[in-house]
């Protein structure tokens, strides 16, 4: 018996693990293998405005390729340009077809790349259509590029301006006794009002106006030149006179937004009286999984320039509370640029910031990596929609800044959050604390956190944010050639919209990701070149081992499904433990 059972152990191991190098040996070769899509004559481009764009997309673990899963529910910037480029430069490609218009974008100059490179994609002389059930702000953005925009005849267009409220905890902390001390430098510096204010202070106000109003011009800008039956002026007043969310589809079609009410059925007609084939015919298709497998024309061509992507906040180590997002990882991050740096087959960098900024501490190392990098080869920044506090000063030291029209940057500004809980402990809870200790500050955070007389040690911290902003404010001199006082004049935790930042030499020039590479390339003298991402994709193994952390934990998503528009402050407050206490980060108040 004891033979058998040992057999029978041993048989149930080995195929245990037998299946799991099978599934592993099958993913990887679908992960390296997988054909490119074939491109048909007289085909065209769906490009699917449902789901989540941001900078770069998710890599699909090779189960999922193994599967011939197409999830695009997150989808990339990166990829929706290439993608767009691809089929302006391909003329087997006819058109493009914009179906759906629930996308969320995480920034207006997200949204704002991608009209402008439809805009660029009909200077070939394709045409390009878009339908939806329903519009969002945003999509819409996106969509009225198009020659005709079509929607369902119950349909709803969500255009209402841009804004954004912030929740103000202050009042719950002092009901539980809990009192947040921010010590920080810049009146602008709003990102401590959430736990030490109840509204928004006057000089919040000021700039977070200032850079709304700035976007929303911008859009209503755009919007009108494409939609010619309506100018900028009359579509404020449309959105400024009603809510257009809940106005009639008639009065979108009389109004100019929209050229056609229309069922989804009859957008096949369309495009087949666009490409010239008849009604029983099949429209070859692409969807945007198919353009990412097409090779691009410039692929390998001349020497390298690279394009490092340091999107998300700025954190010192990674942690569970920052797994469910991507950050930028201080120590990682300079130890690509590093590589970068060492790398002969590089020529220039491109450094593509989209971040709010964090760790003070991190930010500084990173800006120091850079000057390294500078030294041996041209480093341009490409501003994505944030590239503020922090993230202004990883690209501090760039040889050249670009910046989109509606990125948001500056906020020099350094700021301290710590709590102190001695009135829920000690007065409402009776906890007290007594203890010995060699020297006066030894006890220094017991005492910030919970002593009720602790002026002396937030003095001493005070000192220490000083410092920090005073090292920004050198970081920021010596990259834009300006004095301390000149960038002073400017910070003090002021945000700027690209095209204000631009007068006042924060930004060079107003420009897209190709104009930075172009710019780039042009630094390094180089007659030939192409351009490739860093940092690369993680091994196809090392995608099916992270697969379960990167994708968050059971119990993040039920927090997420129970607490709803409370979960973004309670993981900000959580974060706050973990977070470096000299923080360089703005809160990002922006509702489009």
């Amino acid at each position: 018996m004891k033979y058998i059972l040992a057999t029978i152990c041993g048989l149930v191991i080995f195929t245990f693990l037998a299946g799991i190098v099978f599934i592993i040996s099958l993913a990887g070769m679908a992960a390296s293998g997988s054909p490119s899509a074939q491109v048909k004559e007289n085909s065209v481009f769906v490009l699917k405005m449902d789901g989540t764009v941001q900078e770069r997309g998710e890599e699909g673990s090779p189960l999922d390729v193994l599967m011939n899963s197409n999830d695009m529910s997150v989808m990339g910037l990166e990829d929706i340009l290439a993608s767009i480029k691809k089929a302006k430069e391909n003329s087997d490609i006819k058109g493009i077809y914009i179906e759906g218009g629930l996308t969320s974008f995480d920034s207006p100059a997200t949204a704002q790349q991608i009209r402008d490179a439809l805009k660029d994609f009909k200077k070939s002389g394709k045409w390009i259509i878009a339908f939806a059930d329903n519009y969002t702000q945003s999509a819409y953005y996106v969509a009225s590029v198009a020659d005709s925009v079509y929607l369902a005849p119950t349909g709803m267009i969500e255009l209402k301006g841009i804004g954004g409220k912030r929740e103000f905890i202050t009042g719950l902390y002092e009901k539980i006794g809990v009192k947040y001390q921010a010590v920080r430098v810049g009146k602008y510096k709003g990102a401590v009002e959430s736990v030490t204010r109840k509204d928004m202070s006057p000089e919040n106000r000021e700039q977070t106006e200032a850079y709304q109003q700035g976007i929303w011009n911008h859009m209503i800008k755009d919007i009108a030149e494409s939609r010619s039956r309506i100018t900028a002026e009359q579509l404020n007043q449309m959105v400024s006179d009603s809510i257009l969310t809940f106005a009639a589809p008639g009065d979108y079609l009389k109004g100019g937004l929209i050229d056609v009410l229309t069922y989804p059925e009859s957008i096949k007609v369309v495009v087949k009286g666009l490409l010239g084939v008849d009604n029983d015919d099949d429209i070859n298709q692409l969807l945007l999984s198919d353009m990412m497998t097409l090779p691009a024309n410039d692929e390998e061509k001349g020497d390298e320039v690279a394009v490092y992507y340091a999107y998300g906040e700025i954190i010192d180590q990674a942690t569970s509370l920052f797994s469910t997002e991507h950050n930028i990882i201080g120590k990682e991050t300079v130890e690509d640029l590093n590589k970068l740096a060492k790398d002969d087959d590089v020529k220039a960098v491109v450094l593509r910031v989209n971040s709010p900024g964090g760790s003070a501490v991190a930010s500084e190392q990173i800006a120091h990596a850079i000057t390294k990098l500078k030294a041996k080869k041209p480093v341009v920044i490409s501003m994505g929609g944030l590239a503020a506090s922090g993230g202004y000063m990883i690209s501090a030291y760039g040889d050249y800044i670009f910046a989109e029209p509606t990125t948001i940057t500056g906020s020099i500004g350094i700021f301290g959050l710590i709590p102190n809980v001695s009135e829920l402990v000690t007065d409402k809870l009776g906890v007290t604390f007594d203890g010995t200790k060699t020297n006066k500050y030894t006890d220094f955070e017991e005492n910030l956190i919970f002593g009720k007389d602790n002026a002396q040690e937030l003095k001493f911290m005070q000192t220490y944010v000083d410092r920090g902003y005073e090292t920004f404010l050198n970081i920021v001199a010596g990259g834009r050639k300006m004095t301390r006082d000149q960038v002073h004049e400017i910070a003090q935790g002021r945000v700027w919209l690209a095209t204000d930042a631009q007068p006042i030499k924060l930004v060079d020039k107003i420009g897209s990701l190709d104009d930075a590479v172009k710019k780039a390339a042009e630094l390094a003298k180089l007659s030939e070149f192409h351009k490739k991402s860093y940092p690369e994709p993680e091994p196809w193994y090392q995608q099916l081992m992270d697969m379960s952390e990167k994708r968050g934990t059971y119990l993040d998503s039920e927090l997420r499904e129970m607490l709803g528009d409370l979960y973004q402050p309670f993981l900000n407050n959580r974060r706050d433990m973990q977070r470096n206490r000299l923080q360089a980060r703005m809160p990002y108040l922006l509702n489009f």
